[in-house]
């Protein structure tokens, strides 16, 4: 017989799920709107090529190594707990962004922001998965989905707008009064949860941390030095080391035996897979629309309209169907609708208008508001409430890494094929980058450029089409078919 999870008594759940949406989209829309800044403050603080890529690369590099570390302290400390302090560490180091006065202080803000962010990530999910039983769960999950969605589609738009009504410094105020929203909301509905103490891991901690760290880096610099940097030999070593640990000591900080559960390993390689494909799509389409369609940059933000659209309303058309047909089938289906989608973009010419990428965003949208919920879900599904915060760490890592891998490879195909097609009469600079080929004012190389890099993004989009497909064929062979499955009861303090 099946025992739900007992919901909360207080009838306030619904209004917890405001809360945690309310902390995902701030560092969604965050890290979407510096995209649009970039320009203006580098402007502003006479930030150098290398500035730019610490202010970008600063949060992530500590975000990711801290995010398995952050989801065990939460389900040790407390989830609300952890939760309420990674919310105001955000909010006090994007304040202290907006009054950056050089690119030094404006990268420390971000670091913090990166501490910040990975304590609120694993704290959002599993949160909402020790609050809502496994019906309402689905629904739950649905709509915390769509707001991350409607955050990536909607922070370059309101990025542009921030912009030009204000100044750079607003795309990191704006995050302010959303954090104290969130800090009084938690603190006036939300109750404390977390599992039951143990000690903690701070060997797995230093080694985790120190193997993902190194893995991002490596991740980013692969397009430039490739895969054989002394990174690379410290994130293999200090991950391979990490594993043994956590086999043999008696209090782990992950649960690797969770990857013993077929819903939880489907669940995991279907999201990195997706991710990888999903990884440098904004990089490289933004670059189509404005450099080969023209668009400027809020038109090329609105061009993501209608995949934003189809997410919303697939997200809600999974949370209903989820319950009748699995997350197998919800996530197979919805992964090869997005292998489909990444199919017709590879179609795409340079002469081609909006309708073609309209359509396949369109496409992109729903099958990723049917795959993603229910391949989370899934893996959450699997993950017993003592441990939600480190499962939830898993979840959030697994797709960081996908994406960071999905950019490092999408980039590096699309500029190696758009360099491979480029006339070798062209000057060298032109052959490496379209903005600079464009800008030599040559009509003739300009639109050689744009169809170089439209061959090369067609390439890559072929490439993304095929792991996701990988991905569904893996999410079916291994994801166990709709059951009835016990759940852990909550246990709450």
């Amino acid at each position: 017989m099946r025992e739900k999870v007992k919901v909360m008594s207080h009838r306030r759940r619904w209004l917890i799920l405001v809360v945690l949406c309310l902390s995902t989209a701030v560092l969604v829309i965050d890290n979407m709107v510096l995209n649009v800044a970039i320009p203006p403050l580098a402007a502003e603080l006479g930030a150098s090529a290398q500035d730019i890529q610490w202010i970008m690369e600063s949060y992530l590099l500590v975000f990711a190594g801290l995010l398995l570390t952050a989801g065990s302290l939460s389900d040790r400390y407390g989830r609300r707990r952890v939760l309420i302090i990674g919310l105001a560490l955000f909010g006090v180091a994007s304040l202290a962004a907006t009054i950056a006065t050089g690119p030094g202080e404006l990268i420390a803000a971000r670091a913090v922001m990166g501490v910040g962010g990975a304590l609120i990530m694993p704290s959002t999910l599993s949160i909402l998965i020790t609050v809502f039983d496994e019906e309402e769960r689905r629904k739950a999950m649905a709509a915390w989905s769509a707001v991350a969605m409607t955050g990536l589609i909607g922070g370059p738009v309101l990025g542009g707008v921030l912009i030009a009504w204000f100044w750079w410094g607003a795309v990191f105020l704006i995050n302010v009064p959303i954090a104290i929203g969130a800090i009084v909301a938690a603190l006036l509905l939300m109750p404390e949860s977390r599992g039951p103490a143990v000690k903690l891991d701070p060997a797995g901690m230093i080694l985790s941390m120190t193997g993902m760290t190194a893995l991002v880096w490596t991740i980013i610099e692969l397009p430039e030095h490739g895969p054989l940097q002394v990174s690379a030999l410290v994130a293999v070593a200090a991950l391979v080391a990490f594993v043994l640990w956590e086999l043999r000591t008696p209090y782990p900080m992950v649960p690797l035996g969770l990857f013993r559960n077929p819903d939880f390993s489907g669940g995991s390689l279907s999201l990195t897979l997706v991710q990888i494909g999903n990884g440098g799509l904004l990089l490289v389409l933004t670059q189509y629309l404005q450099f080969v369609l023209g668009y400027t940059p809020t038109q090329a933000g609105l061009a993501f309209i209608p995949m934003a659209v189809a997410s919303l309303a697939c997200n809600a058309l999974g949370a209903t169907l989820g319950a009748r047909v699995g997350n197998r089938v919800l996530a197979t289906g919805g992964m090869v609708v997005v292998a489909g989608a990444f199919a017709l973009l590879a179609t795409v010419s340079a002469g081609d208008g909006f309708l073609v990428t309209g359509a396949a965003l369109f496409l992109l949208g729903a099958g990723g508001g049917l795959a993603s919920p229910a391949a989370i879900s899934a893996l959450m599904g699997a993950v017993p409430q003592e441990q939600a915060g480190v499962g939830s760490a898993l979840n959030d890592t697994i797709q960081q890494m996908g994406a960071a891998l999905g950019v490092a490879v999408l980039g590096s195909v699309v500029a190696g094929g758009f360099t491979g097609a480029m006339p070798a009469s062209a000057p060298e600079q032109a052959r490496r980058s379209l903005p600079d080929a464009l800008a030599a004012g040559d009509p003739g190389l300009a639109q050689a450029a744009r169809d170089a890099f439209t061959g090369a993004m067609s390439t890559g989009f072929l490439i993304s089409a095929a792991g996701v497909l990988m991905a569904a064929v893996l999410a079916y062979a291994v994801m166990r078919p709709r059951t009835e499955r016990l759940v852990p009861v909550l246990t709450t303090h």
